[in-house]
């Protein structure tokens, strides 16, 4: 057996699948899906072959003939990678897999109409970043294997299903689209196809009561049929096509045809999620000022920097979300301003930092190509891959230049696009078409180095370091002035809470607030910020504030902090039983994967 990713039961030595044809079977009472799925493998395979399988029950395994094929499923369960699927094939380029999912599956969230904005109908979601693809169905669940396929969706009447595929047909059932004994009275079936081989973690769907808006010629703004919902989405989304066209003059041309967004309901986990064709979102990306749409930039340099190459495993996230965050910058400074980037680089910087400081007792996680052997790649996530990966790109631009760089980038996605690799491929690359910058910059250092580089680069635009001194002069208790804010806008504050000093005193807290209602910001980057710091300083006042924001998002970006604040910044017993009792009423509301993050948080502190 030789493993190609530590969480992952893939073998180099098995064949790779090229295709996977899903018929979908939504069962909402029971928040189950009855599947088949038909694997087309690249060359035939005899002997075992194994899959990644989380929470699945098989079914049965058969040929094309429907002839049973031995099959068995491991009887320990790995607490990263689940249970292992072994077939026992012969000379097979194909096979059936029956199957169906669980309540519990890490990758679905099913929400009842309360917990939906429309309180009519279900709905249901995917997040399969990074190893949750196999708890929807059997794969090779790494990304260092890459699938094409067709999915062929069973739904009530009433609702639509979107997938981050092409969209073939919604149409009346047939007697072959349900080979499961369930009732096809008020079904429809929804069909898609994605023809450009993916990672099996950029798999996704939603199915809910949804609706759109046109936005663009490649782009339209899904979300539950909630008018003013669709309506400001499509305001704070209108310069998506733009934001498009400046991705491809930087980085080539635009290859997966539809640029759509669907915006979920509050509980989706993260801010964006960069499915190929169909971008996922949290609704607390629109704010009303258009700033949100940094987010949507985030996720279409994704369509070069992650979904065209992909890190081979996730020991090398880094060349997914650094190259991504860099691309993303570029374009805002494009589209937006070089102020606007600036901010997005300071806030990043002092990401960087917090998460530097909070992987102190492993700096194996500091580090960009780490080793991830027995660590669940959820409890690796961090900021480290995105801002030292962008800080590490950054020093290569400053070294030969913004426009030798920009002919570097476009060669190397044109060299590796639809391939997954790895830091060494990278560097290999890198050293191959920028002749000796392997003496100019330690590039040993940059990634396999813990910490921060002495070279890397905190902001000096007058901006940035403007915010900066308002942010420390509040240990005399200064506050910025009317005129000094003037023209901020959430990043602006975001920057200035961020920096404000650990020493700042609860009178310093209620009179920041008194003047400029921070606490009541529709802007959940600034209130989570404030509110982070009032716990921190032993603020009460805001507790009520606190629990309602628990409550009422599912954004883990906003979830860690306050919860961390609560049990260990604040080192209050009171707030620890506070914290334990928001989870506990608020738990059902969070995705499957923020649900673990708050656990490890408990874990970890309590």
């Amino acid at each position: 057996m030789a493993p190609i990713d530590p969480h992952s039961y893939t073998d180099s030595t098995h064949s790779p699948t090229t295709h996977i044809s899903l018929s979908l079977y939504l069962d909402f009472p029971s928040s189950t899906i009855h599947s088949s799925a038909l694997f087309t493998l690249q060359n035939p395979h005899s002997g075992p072959f194994f899959l990644d399988t989380r929470s699945l029950s098989i079914n049965s395994v058969t040929d094309s003939q429907s002839n049973p094929i031995p099959f068995s499923l491991s009887p320990t369960v790995d607490p990263i990678k689940g249970s292992k699927l072994t077939l026992t094939l012969t000379n097979h380029t194909s096979f059936f897999i029956h199957y169906s999912t669980s309540p519990s599956s890490s990758a679905l969230q099913w929400l009842l109409p309360p917990q939906t904005f429309n309180k009519k109908h279900p709905f249901v979601y995917t997040q399969c970043q990074a190893i949750h693809a196999r708890s929807v169905f059997p794969c090779q669940d790494t990304p260092a294997i890459r699938v094409c396929y067709s999915a062929k969706m069973n739904i009530p009447i009433e609702l639509t299903a979107v997938m981050a595929a092409k969209h073939v047909a919604r149409r009346s059932l047939l007697d072959s689209d349900d080979c499961f004994g369930n009732s096809s009275k008020g079904r429809v079936v929804e069909e898609f196809e994605m023809e450009l081989p993916v990672p099996p973690y950029l798999f996704a769907f939603a199915v809910g009561e949804i609706d759109n808006r046109e936005v663009g010629p490649r782009t339209r703004v899904y979300a539950e049929s909630v008018p003013e919902l669709l309506d400001s989405a499509g305001r704070e989304f209108e310069g998506t096509e733009e934001m498009i066209r400046e991705g491809e003059r930087l980085f080539g041309g635009y290859e997966w045809g539809r640029f759509d967004l669907l915006v979920l309901p509050p509980s989706f986990p993260y801010g964006g999620m960069e499915n190929p064709r169909m971008v996922f979102l949290t609704p607390t990306v629109i704010k009303g000022d258009a700033t949100g749409a940094q987010v949507v930039a985030h996720e279409l340099a994704h369509s070069w920097t992650g979904n065209l190459i992909t890190n081979k495993t996730n020991e090398h996230f880094w060349l997914n979300e650094g190259f991504t965050t860099y691309a993303e910058r570029r374009i805002v400074e494009a589209v937006q301003g070089e102020k606007r980037a600036t901010l997005n680089i300071g806030i990043g910087w002092r990401g960087l930092n917090e998460d530097v400081e909070r992987f102190k007792d492993n700096l194996e996680l500091t580090k960009l190509k780490n080793n991830q052997e027995g660590i669940d790649p959820d409890d690796a996530y961090s900021q480290v891959p995105y801002e030292k990966g962008f800080q590490f790109l950054l020093r290569i631009e400053r070294e030969v230049g913004r426009p030798a760089f920009d002919e570097f980038l476009k060669k190397y996605i044109a060299t590796f696009k639809f391939k997954s690799i790895d830091t060494e491929t990278f560097l290999d690359f890198l050293k191959a078409n920028i002749p000796g910058i392997e003496n100019q910059i330690d590039l040993v250092l940059w990634t396999e180095g813990t910490g921060i580089p002495s070279d890397a680069y905190e902001p000096d635009s007058s901006v940035y370091k403007t915010i900066v001194a308002l942010a420390n002069e509040s240990v005399n208790g200064r506050m910025p002035t009317e005129d000094e804010i003037a023209e901020w806008q959430g990043q602006e504050w975001e920057l200035y809470l961020d920096n404000l000093p650990k020493s700042i005193e609860v009178s310093q807290i209620l009179a920041l607030d008194s003047r400029y209602k921070l606490s009541e910001s529709k802007d959940y980057e600034v209130k989570v910020s404030f509110l982070q710091r009032a716990i921190s300083c032993g603020c009460k006042a805001y507790y009520s504030e606190v629990e309602k924001t628990l409550k009422e998002v599912g954004r883990m970006k906003y979830l860690r902090p306050l919860y961390t604040a609560l049990v260990k910044d604040s080192g209050s017993e009171e707030d620890k039983v506070f914290a334990k009792r928001l989870f506990s009423e608020a738990r059902e509301c969070y995705h499957p994967i923020a649900q673990g993050v708050v656990e490890s948080i408990f874990a970890k502190y309590t």
